[in-house]
């Protein structure tokens, strides 16, 4: 069996494999290394060896399903076709992790100050107000609403602190985005996050924006997304567990940790196990 889980949340599910492009190139997924292109017709292809997988391009992305029986169709993203903004693709990162657990720090919001300071949070700014999560009947998406945080410099195109308010969406285990106050005013940038599985602890992060922005150049733009997710990385590494705890006290919560908590129990209805620390005499 191709593939280095039997999970069907990994196997049976669209996974990111990086942008697409025409020019051939192999990347890998799951262990595995696999090749993708784009033909002359536009067409994308996606083999493991000789064996060619279920691909689709999306988004920029090529979106490979390992079992080529998908359960659901790929999550909407109806804002990165919309007139007037900026879509751009700010590279991939790898990261040494569970891809879980990136997901889980894109959501929180309590690091800020402590992580990002001067940037998305500041001291004493360190309270994070109540917010609702709801899990979207009709798609079984994650939806956190009404969050709201003070920031000194909210995006490369702010130059002084404000109150921004987020809207943070789990469309898939290893993919979520954020909506963010804008730099025009009423409107919400989205910023996705899609996580490609390399292996359980490792990850290649891939970050979209589709922003609002007619002042910051590209490169200022992904300068400013790097910045942050540079100062996330080293944290996200130097974990106790790579993995994602799902059961048991290994890590308390506290208040703040209201969209944690819900994605662990959503992954856990899951029936989740790639990327998560399984309990000691569990089998893998």
């Amino acid at each position: 069996m191709p593939f280095i889980t039997d999970d069907p949340n990994m196997r049976r599910d669209w996974l990111v494999a990086g942008p697409a492009t025409a020019e051939p190139r192999t990347t890998r997924l799951l262990g595995e290394t696999i090749r993708l292109w784009t033909d002359a017709s536009g067409t994308p292809h996606c083999r493991l060896g000789d064996e060619p997988l279920a691909v689709q391009s999306r988004y920029g992305y090529f979106w490979v399903c390992p079992d080529g029986r998908p359960v659901r169709a790929l999550f909407d993203f109806p804002e990165y076709a919309e007139p007037g903004r900026r879509t751009i693709d700010c590279g991939g990162i790898g990261v040494a992790v569970s891809g879980l657990r990136v997901v889980e720090n894109f959501l929180d919001m309590a690091h800020f100050p402590f992580v990002h300071a001067d940037y998305l949070g500041k001291v004493p700014h360190t309270e994070v107000a109540k917010y609702k999560v709801d899990v979207d009947p009709a798609t079984g998406e994650i939806w956190a609403t009404d969050c709201r945080f003070w920031q000194p410099r909210a995006s490369a195109a702010h130059d002084s602190g404000s109150e921004v308010r987020y809207r943070y969406r789990v469309m898939q285990p290893f993919s979520a985005m954020l909506y963010k106050s804008s730099f025009r005013a009423g409107a919400l940038d989205a910023i996705g996050l899609f996580l490609q599985p390399i292996d359980e602890e490792h990850v290649i992060a891939h970050t979209l924006l589709a922003c609002y922005d007619d002042n910051s150049t590209d490169a200022e733009l992904i300068a400013f997304q790097h910045t942050i997710f540079g100062q996330d990385k080293p944290i996200l590494e130097n974990h106790a567990f790579k993995r994602m705890p799902l059961e048991g006290r290994a890590e308390t919560p506290t208040r703040g940790d209201t969209a944690s908590v819900s994605y662990r129990r959503w992954l856990r209805e899951r029936g989740m196990r790639f990327g998560v620390l399984q309990p000691a005499g569990a089998a893998a």
